[in-house]
């Protein structure tokens, strides 16, 4: 019996939200990540770093690239990132697997210095993100892809919150693709199998 083969069957009968396409990388990062609450400091500030590099860009390009990402940025550790010297840009610059872009760089060295600040006081990075949303996940009900902002108040606000600590690549539209990346915000639209009207299964 070819196990993967009726996996993979029965994953492309699922209804999805219209952007995602039939690329299985791209359907395991619905499936499984989009959406999902995310509380863990670590993971979050590769998110909003992976989020600034997407800027221009689509987010597919940032996830076929995300593990060369992790490779190069030393799995995302702001202490070893916030150290990274001229030299360091230089060979970054080069680094085919990423995306080379010399402000994006920049600005990932210097969210890790941030970053930091947060470890070093007594307000984790996660809390004062999720802040914002008042701890708990945001559930959507859009009804199709034309039914999802841009932007809201919300991430406009986080946006401006970030940008006054000193981060950059961080605009209310990349806030809100974060937010809705990390789970602050349930967007499945109602079509999709994990729709917030079927949040149950968000949490399995």
């Amino acid at each position: 019996m070819n196990l993967p083969f009726i996996e993979n069957m029965i994953n492309q009968e699922k209804n999805r939200c219209g952007w995602v396409s039939k690329e299985p990388l791209y359907i395991k990062y619905h499936d499984e990540e989009w959406g999902r609450p995310e509380y863990d400091d670590q993971q979050l500030f590769e998110l909003l770093m992976l989020e600034g590099f997407q800027a221009g860009l689509s987010w597919i390009t940032v996830l076929k690239k995300r593990e060369h990402f992790r490779k190069a940025f030393d799995g995302f550790d702001a202490r070893k990132v916030a150290k990274y010297s001229a030299s360091k840009v230089e060979e970054l610059m080069k680094d085919e697997g990423i995306i080379r872009h010399r402000g994006k760089i920049n600005a990932t060295i210097k969210g890790a210095q941030i970053f930091l600040t947060f470890e070093e006081g007594d307000k984790r990075f996660s809390h004062f993100l999720w802040s914002f949303v008042n701890h708990q996940p945001i559930n959507n009900t859009p009804r199709s892809l034309k039914d999802l902002p841009a932007l809201t108040e919300i991430s406009t606000a986080m946006s401006k919150a970030l940008k006054t600590l000193g981060f950059n690549f961080c605009g209310p539209t990349i806030c809100y693709a974060f937010m809705q990346a990390s789970g602050m915000v349930n967007d499945h639209t109602m079509d999709c199998f994990l729709c917030s009207s079927s949040k149950d299964k968000i949490h399995d």
